[in-house]
C-alpha cells in the first residue's frame, strides 16, 4: 500500500503543479502534452488525478498510520 500512496502523492503533486501553471500563466501542461483539454488521453489524466485526490481524502488517517505519522492526540 505504501507504493500506491507514493504514486498517488506524486500524481497529486503533478496535478497541483499543472493547476499552478494554469493559474499563473494560463498554460495547461497536460493539455499541451496530450492534445488539448478534450483529448481522451488528457481527460484520462485529469480523471486519474481526481481519483487520486478522492483516495487521498478518504484514506488520510490510514495513510498516516501506514507511514507512522499518526499523532497520539488526534
Amino acid at each position: 500500500m505504501k507504493t500506491l500512496d507514493t504514486i498517488v502523492a506524486a500524481l497529486l503533486v503533478i496535478g497541483g503543479l499543472n493547476w499552478g501553471l494554469v493559474g499563473l500563466f494560463e498554460f495547461d501542461l497536460v493539455a499541451t502534452l496530450f492534445g488539448g483539454t478534450t483529448a481522451p488521453l488528457a481527460r484520462t489524466v485529469y480523471v486519474v488525478v481526481g481519483l487520486c485526490a478522492i483516495y487521498q481524502a478518504l484514506q488520510w488517517r490510514a495513510i498516516q498510520s501506514r507511514w507512522g505519522l499518526a499523532t497520539a492526540g488526534a
